[in-house]
């Protein structure tokens, strides 16, 4: 009885400690939180903008939520439009300083955030921008700025851009593991990496004739902004014409070469300031938390923004994976909601499942037979993202969007040479002829490829119908732009595969003008469960995501990003509708 009384006394005094630890932990988080949302913007200020979390295109973080940003990386980029918006508007802040290095943004991001200054720009106000080093992406973005700095010593890279692919054909042959794979589409490359140790010349072609299209659209913003003629910016790049900082100003894609406080002597003569005096800088994150909830779109009436983001994967889905739970019951509420008059599905995926795509593309349907469905496309809406939005009232995508790639494949995992290798044997009994189709340790049978092959060409078909259905297009015309082949956003407006070119606020006017809104509301989807909530749920979740990180810290993020894509590739289940190769602009 002893022990067992003080067995109890010790996990009442833990659980004890625990809620008082809680508490406390809750009080510090509320006060940090109200520090933030308390910044003073005083007059004359500058907006400091340097970007050192990825950006998403939504976190679904309740703004309300203590813990909401304590276990998430990330940003929304629609809080970010939103704050460089109100900066704009704020007689307080006289410009802005640009100070961001190795951009976490896709392309197509970066696009969104460059306009939003643009517009800034048109306010009156000034943009400067300074770094160490440029990447292009950060050029690309810094280019907007009406003065771009560089360290003396700094550097930036302005080459175009490349992709590269890796086969591992010898690798399979060598260690006896092997993917046995099927596809449908003359470009549907991402299983080429596993039945060559080359790159085919499809492959070839479509890559850089995708990766041109993107450098036009970029070389086409920068000489804009820097009246710097299009065939020099190529010259530029060619001869490597900006690889040091004295170059770089010869070029012209810099204006001139300044440490950082130099460049903030620059700061102080555009505001006006004296020698002894410091400009007033105000943080770019306090700022987003100071005006979050500032001339936010109101009305009775709202227009539903549905973010869909991540690979697609059977099952309930979260802010960086696409699942048919999430998804479909936003949409369904969205539907049911009397004061939501017109849903925006905003996609930004590679694709994954194939069924989970058309179950979505199902729910879309019968969305759109209530109220108008407009797609905005954001970084990548590849195979299965497109799917998913084929059949929308409206589509639109940014000129630097990855779109298409109509195509399926599928992938099974195979051992038999290593098990034979190691003297492993595998032997099967069934009750059917076929109750025994496929094991890992034999290779695949004529008759299982065959039905493999025929679940692969039905959701093939599926797929031309589904577009050829949303898009107003013939089977034969989707299937000549088809065939797993990617494109730009500008390409894919061309071929009729997306309707207008533009961002997502674009998309919500559209939404808006078909539902004949003139004084609305934005009502977001869904809401993702908080960092502090998933730790809850699972702790052991946790761990394993610090393991991860601990891996990727011991062998860099380049091989880490490798070992995750084999791995993820390893794990497909089912037939893909999926991105035929990962494309990282630098």
């Amino acid at each position: 009885m002893k022990f067992l009384r003080n067995l109890l006394a010790s996990i009442l005094g833990t659980l004890l400690a625990f809620g008082i630890l809680f508490v406390m932990f809750f009080i510090f988080t509320l006060l940090i939180g109200g520090a933030d949302n308390g910044v003073v913007v005083k007059k004359n200020s500058v907006l400091e903008l340097s970007f050192v979390e990825p950006i998403e295109d939504y976190v679904g973080r309740d703004q309300e939520d203590p813990f909401g940003g304590l276990w998430e990386e990330g940003i929304g980029l629609d809080v970010i439009l939103h704050a460089i918006e109100e900066a704009g508007k704020d007689e307080n802040i006289k410009g802005i300083s640009l100070t961001t290095s190795f951009l976490q943004a896709g392309l197509a991001q970066t696009q969104e955030i460059r306009k939003a200054l643009l517009d800034f720009k048109l306010s009156g106000k000034f943009i400067f921008a300074h770094s160490d080093f440029f990447t292009q992406k950060d050029y690309y973005l810094a280019s907007v700025a009406n003065k771009v700095y560089l360290n003396p010593v700094g550097a930036m890279d302005f080459k175009g851009l490349a992709s590269e692919v890796l086969y591992f054909k010898e690798l399979q042959e060598k260690s006896g593991v092997k993917m046995e794979v099927i596809r449908h589409g003359k470009y549907k490359s991402a299983v080429e990496p596993y039945l060559s140790d080359e790159m085919s010349e499809e492959n070839r072609t479509q890559i850089r004739e995708l990766i041109s299209s993107i450098w036009n659209t970029m070389i086409n913003d920068i000489s804009n902004s820097r009246s710097i003629n299009q065939t020099n910016l190529n010259t530029i790049a060619d001869t490597l014409g900006a690889r040091t900082p004295k170059y770089a100003v010869e070029s012209g894609l810099i204006d001139n070469v300044l440490y950082h406080d130099e460049y903030e002597e620059i700061l102080k003569t555009e505001l006006g300031l004296e020698e002894d005096d410091k400009p007033n800088y105000v943080d770019f994150y306090d700022y987003m938390d100071k005006v979050q909830n500032r001339n936010l779109k109101s009305g009775k009436d709202k227009v539903a923004v549905i973010y869909a983001q991540g690979e697609i994967l059977y099952g309930e889905g979260d802010k960086d994976i696409i699942g048919q739970g999430l998804i479909n019951k936003s949409l369904e509420r969205a539907v049911k909601d009397d004061d939501v008059k017109a849903i925006v599905l905003r996609i930004n995926s590679p694709g994954g499942s194939a069924l989970v795509s058309d179950i979505i593309w199902r729910q879309v349907e019968v969305s759109k037979q209530s109220k108008p469905v407009i797609v905005s496309f954001g970084n990548v809406a590849a195979s299965g993202g497109y799917y998913i939005g084929a059949g929308a009232d409206k589509i639109f995508a940014e000129p630097t969007t990855i779109t298409g790639s109509i195509g399926v494949f599928g992938t099974v995992p195979n051992i038999n040479e290593l098990a034979d290798k190691v003297g492993i044997n595998a032997e099967q009994v069934g009750t059917n002829e076929n109750s025994v189709d496929y094991s890992f340790f034999e290779p695949m049978t004529d008759s299982f490829k065959d039905v493999l092959k025929e679940g692969i060409e039905e959701t093939y078909d599926t797929f031309l119908e589904r577009v050829s259905s949303g898009r107003n297009m013939t089977v034969e015309e989707v299937d000549a732009v088809a065939q797993g082949r990617v494109w730009s956003g500008v390409e894919a407006q061309k071929l009729g595969l997306v309707d207008e070119l533009g961002g997502l606020d674009d998309a919500i006017d559209a939404a808006a003008q078909m539902a004949n809104l003139d004084y609305y509301g934005i009502r977001k989807y869904p809401r993702y469960k908080s960092g502090f909530e998933k730790f809850m749920e699972d702790f052991s979740g946790t761990k394993a995501k610090i393991g991860a990180s601990v891996i990727e810290e011991e062998i860099g993020t380049e091989a880490y990003t490798i070992l995750k894509g084999f791995k993820q590739f390893s794990e497909k289940q089912g037939i893909q509708a999926k991105m035929p190769f990962r494309l990282n602009i630098r």
